[in-house]
């Protein structure tokens, strides 16, 4: 997805992805193949959404398809009494976490060679039609570490606090301070930049 709802990709794409994630692994029976693409497929936002928040543009469908890869290689040890979509996120999270630390050090070995030409490639950069509170949003988000960011993607997509401090192992009452905080640093970030 692009954004926070826009396909990233198309359908048939999207069932390569799967298709390719899951021919990683050959002694499952073709039941639980068939189990695994159906869940998959009716989650596949979640799978974007963290896509989106943890890769740049270019990086996306890589990221959404190791994600794919990852869900099915711990497909075996999913409790179906558990709600798919709370194991989903919590992969999701680690392997886009895994992601943005492997980006974050290979940046840092990283020296530009020409800044201007970076700046005028920025993904942040405004655009003259982009909708301005989107755009802070991602710039927002950019900026928080992995957890945070996790934490206020979870909290975007209205789960409950009991949900998110599953998928993130952290205590109801953490999950709960740590938004609170959010929320004002989101507050200070807009009427920082001229938005309510």
């Amino acid at each position: 997805m692009n954004g926070w709802g826009r396909p990233v990709t198309n359908g048939s794409a999207w069932r390569i992805m799967v298709q390719t994630a899951m021919n990683a692994a050959t002694t499952i029976s073709d039941a639980s193949r068939h189990q695994f693409a159906e869940l998959l497929d009716e989650h596949r936002r979640m799978v974007f959404k963290v896509a989106n928040t943890y890769a740049r543009p270019s990086d996306r469908e890589d990221l959404a398809q190791e994600i794919a890869a990852q869900l099915w290689r711990a497909f075996p040890d999913y409790d179906p009494t558990r709600p798919f979509s709370t194991w989903l996120y919590r992969i999701a999270l680690n392997v886009g976490i895994s992601h943005l630390r492997n980006r974050t050090n290979l940046e840092r070995r990283t020296v530009p060679l020409e800044l201007e030409l970076h700046e005028a490639a920025d993904p942040m950069a405004q655009e003259p039609d982009a909708d301005e509170a989107p755009r802070l949003l991602a710039e927002f988000i950019a900026q928080l570490d992995a957890l945070n960011r996790a934490l206020l993607l979870l909290y975007l997509d209205e789960r409950g606090y009991r949900e998110i401090s599953e998928i993130l192992g952290i205590s109801e009452t953490n999950v709960s301070t740590k938004i609170s905080r959010l929320k004002e640093r989101v507050r200070r970030f807009g009427e920082a930049h001229g938005t309510r």
